[in-house]
């Protein structure tokens, strides 16, 4: 069954890609959506019929390559780890599919879309079921690509190439502190296997528990203190070695995930299709970062200086987003910002120790995330492609469907009780108050002021886009319609996860089923009780949440409905902290400083002194245009009158005369 799941996207990508002239676009989508729905179908069997207590299997589909010590096989790891993100990488993704059979109807080249959507999903797969990081790293770099390709779909436009090119580019920097965190794992363990590497790390924290002495009479244990890296004269204990492996490792998880620093690409990656939007930042590529240090989290609980980085830079990025969040006026880039923002919270709960808290808000995320995301794909297609929601308003009875499916979305996005994100983004900030490493009372404060930011921002984008006056010209405003079913049904079942999501998986992934649900797929520390900690935080400290989501909604109101010239008055009273926010931080503006200037700067000047003044001018285009020059003066001697010839002769002949007088006289 397994093996189905994960080929079916790879057979539909090769049927649509291959043959997609051949069969026709209609083709294409039917049967790349068939194989993704049954593989959501066979998914969410999987999920209900696993039992967490019996031994993790590990399916072999073939041996792919050995050298010395290194042996890796494709194969795949099933736990409960696994079975959650192919419930939410294969269901986000089939609706995904079903969206576009509407939103991309008149789209010429339908059959290459749904071939690079199958793609991206085959990718996604064989990361969540590595059972080495191997083949891990070559679902991340899968999706790399995939993504590449989708955000710059439209590649007429030099936008979506840009976007595309930036996309590939940023990412290619975390990814190369991933690759060299595999290194670093295969330097300490002698393994890139995921079991093997687990085990190594149990024996060392038995190690750490019990003190090096207990340790060493242990089996398999390791000594602390001797030195397991040697390199270019610098030695790395057996906790540093791990630190500086976790701290790489998790550079790769910034890039994919989209955290300060080397989140410069997410929000650019708006340029492609609105379903691809809701694919890279719902359940795909920005999520694979948080799935690789929960994977990893035998590895991190060895090193608190790593996770106490990965909650600094989490909380930082939950509050860094929303604040940009609050003055963006694409629909999908207020949207975009708000995942950049999410995303920070998940890394919160990874960097306190609480795994399953960040997994379980994954999960949720999921539903809510694609379902705004879908819903402004339906705002757009109903507003003749404008996404500036300056020109929308009063939206709400033209498109009823989409405004409260939105309106669900943005329920569950800012925690209203009882919605899937009440039970898990409240379960990060409970997580973050109780957590013991040094900067858990930061993750806490940051996750709570963006709590606020991010209710104000979502009811703002829901109130400018489907409240009050039409901004939009009124033949736009004609022509608005509700989308088709094949768009809205994606939306209704999307609209049901987020509402009830959260309250149906809790018990199992963070209440007291954890142990029987997760089984041995996530592992936690002998000291690490976060998840018993957070369900005894007072009752004012577990209100907090709400409290800001309410407060929140009430800004929101009294902005842009009670009071709609306020917005502008206020960013004309605190212009420089608008300008601030509204050009994102100004990371685009330093990078371009930094790094695009000086890079062409630097190309620029080795083409033109070191390529052209030196090796064109001294090499081998140099020497054959000296010997050019030589023989075209010389061909100007063949004139063709025998006195000229005659005179050549004569001149030689003094010459030789000449050098044999004063050869004999010296």
């Amino acid at each position: 069954m397994y093996q189905i799941i994960v080929l079916l996207p790879l057979v539909g990508f090769l049927i649509a890609g291959l043959g997609g002239h051949a069969i026709g676009a209609k083709a294409s989508e039917y049967i790349t959506s068939s194989f993704l729905v049954i593989a959501a179908f066979l998914s969410w069997v999987g999920f209900f019929t696993f039992d967490a207590a019996e031994p993790i299997a590990s399916i072999s589909l073939l041996h792919w390559m050995q050298s010395g010590g290194l042996d890796v096989s494709w194969a795949l790891k099933i736990d409960r780890l696994t079975l959650v993100m192919l419930v939410v990488v294969n269901t986000v993704s089939a609706l995904v599919h079903i969206y576009s059979i509407g939103y991309m109807h008149h789209d010429p080249h339908r059959p290459r879309f749904f071939a690079y959507l199958s793609l991206f999903t085959f990718a996604m797969l064989m990361l969540v079921t590595a059972d080495n990081l191997v083949q891990m790293f070559f679902g991340w770099e899968g999706v790399g690509l995939a993504s590449y390709l989708l955000i710059g779909f439209w590649y007429k436009k030099p936008s979506a190439n840009a976007a595309a090119m930036k996309a590939f580019v940023v990412n290619r920097v975390g990814d190369f502190g991933f690759l060299l965190g595999i290194f670093g794992v295969f330097a300490i363990f002698q393994s890139v296997n995921l079991d093997t590497i687990f085990a190594g790390a149990a024996a060392v924290a038995a190690t750490m528990g019990e003190g090096a002495e207990a340790g060493a009479a242990a089996e398999g244990a390791v000594d602390m203190g001797a030195v397991v890296l040697d390199f270019a004269g610098y030695s790395l204990t057996m906790g540093g070695a791990i630190t500086c492996v976790c701290l790489l490792l998790f550079l790769g998880a910034m890039g994919k995930s989209a955290q300060i620093g080397l989140h410069t690409w997410l929000p650019d990656a708006m340029e492609g299709p609105t379903p691809v939007s809701a694919l890279i930042h719902a359940a795909t590529m920005v999520t694979a970062g948080v799935f690789m240090l929960a994977r990893m989290s035998p590895v991190f609980e060895l090193s608190h200086t790593a996770l106490t980085v990965v909650t600094v830079v989490g909380a930082t990025t939950a509050l860094f987003a929303a604040t940009i969040g609050l003055v963006q006026t694409d629909i999908k880039r207020v949207i975009a910002y708000s995942t950049c923002s999410q995303l920070g919270y998940m890394f919160v709960a990874l960097g306190v120790g609480a795994y399953s808290v960040a997994i379980f808000h994954l999960f949720t995320h999921a539903f809510f995330k694609a379902l705004l995301f879908l819903g402004a794909g339906s705002v757009i297609h109903a507003v003749s492609d404008e996404q500036d929601m300056r020109r929308m308003g009063g939206l709400r009875k033209h498109i009823p469907i989409t405004y409260w499916t939105m309106v669900i979305g943005t329920l569950a996005l800012t925690g209203f009780p009882f919605t899937a994100g009440y039970f898990s983004k409240d379960g990060v900030i409970e997580a973050a108050f109780v957590g013991h490493n040094a900067f858990a009372m930061y993750g806490w404060g940051m996750t709570v002021i963006a709590a606020l930011l991010t209710s104000f921002y979502s009811w703002r984008l829901i109130f400018m886009t489907f409240h009050g006056k039409p901004r939009a010209s009124a033949d736009v405003m004609h022509h608005v319609h509700e989308s088709p079913w094949v768009m809205t049904i994606p939306l209704f079942i999307l609209a049901f996860g987020a509402l009830f999501a959260g309250m149906l998986f809790e018990h199992e992934f963070i209440g007291e089923a954890y142990e029987h649900f997760w089984g041995t797929a996530l592992f936690t520390g002998a000291e690490n009780h976060i998840l018993h900690d957070m369900h005894e935080v007072a009752f004012g400290v577990a209100i907090i949440p709400t409290v800001m989501m309410a407060l929140g909604f009430a800004l929101a109101y009294w902005f842009y409905i009670a009071n709609p010239a306020m917005p502008k008055r206020q960013a004309e009273t605190h212009r420089g902290l608008y300008k601030f926010f509204l050009n994102k931080w100004y990371f685009d503006e330093l990078y371009n400083v930094l790094f695009v200037r000086s890079a062409k700067w630097l190309g620029r000047t080795l083409w033109k002194r070191g390529d052209m003044g030196i090796i064109d001018r001294y090499g081998p285009d140099g020497v054959s245009g000296r010997v050019l020059d030589v023989t075209n003066r010389v061909v100007k001697l063949q004139t063709g009158y025998l006195y000229h010839y005659a005179f050549a002769m004569l001149i030689g002949v003094a010459a030789l005369v000449t050098w044999m007088m004063i050869g004999g006289a010296l």
